[in-house]
């Protein structure tokens, strides 16, 4: 896929004039062509295992299976989908269970229209999609936690703090490897290390860690 090529996109969510409203406002771009819609959790999985979609807007409060639940599902299957969560919660438990849990970002969907097709085109560009106010909290949410102080203490390397600022500035594996003319795979092993080390689950808590510690400093 080229970069002029519009992202594929599937919304699983268990509001049908929200899905609407959503399918209506990617369709006035050329960004983004509608894979399919779910009005539930698990056919949201039937639908993505068959669809492969280059992204996934997924409700987080969807019954009998929730977000994360489908979250954890299609991040075990291996799928290569970008998966957004689009919600109504603004709670930091809620933030960092979907991010702990494999989402590339978390929305709200009382955001701006403008707003959150620009959010949608920077996960379509492998970026970290938060607002900045779910930034804040994240970053609170981990000041609270028993983090590393700095990178000194958290004893990383040279090449995983330059992968580590890589990620803060929102690249992809891909985007590092291609950075730091190294291997994707080797990305990935210095980053789950990093993770590691910063005792942080996700890449996103990674970059807002790396940033919130920059502003510290």
């Amino acid at each position: 896929m080229t970069a002029d090529t519009p992202q594929t996109l599937l919304v699983i969510d268990d509001h049908p004039l929200f899905r609407k409203a959503v399918l209506q406002l990617v369709d006035m771009t050329g960004d983004f062509v509608v894979a399919g819609e779910a009005s539930s959790g698990a056919e949201g999985l039937e639908l993505a295992r068959r669809l492969h979609p280059d992204m996934i807007l997924l409700d987080l409060n969807m019954k009998p299976m929730g977000g994360i639940e489908v979250l954890k599902a299609i991040k075990a299957w291996g799928l290569d989908s970008r998966v957004v969560m689009l919600t109504v919660s603004d709670e930091a438990s809620d933030l960092v269970a979907a991010l702990r849990a494999g989402a590339d970002g978390y929305l709200l969907k009382e955001m701006e229209p403008e707003d959150l097709l620009l959010k949608l085109k920077e996960a379509a560009a492998g970026q970290i999609t938060l607002t900045e106010r779910l930034t804040r909290k994240l970053a609170h949410s981990l000041r609270e936690e028993n983090k590393p102080k700095d990178l000194e203490q958290a004893g990383l390397t040279d090449q995983e703090r330059r992968i580590l600022e890589q990620i803060a500035q929102g690249r992809s594996n891909k985007g590092i490897a291609r950075e730091l003319g190294i291997a994707e795979g080797t990305v990935k092993v210095h980053v789950k290390h990093l993770l590691r080390k910063l005792n942080l689950r996700s890449r996103v808590e990674a970059a807002v860690w790396a940033v919130d510690r920059r502003r510290g400093e």
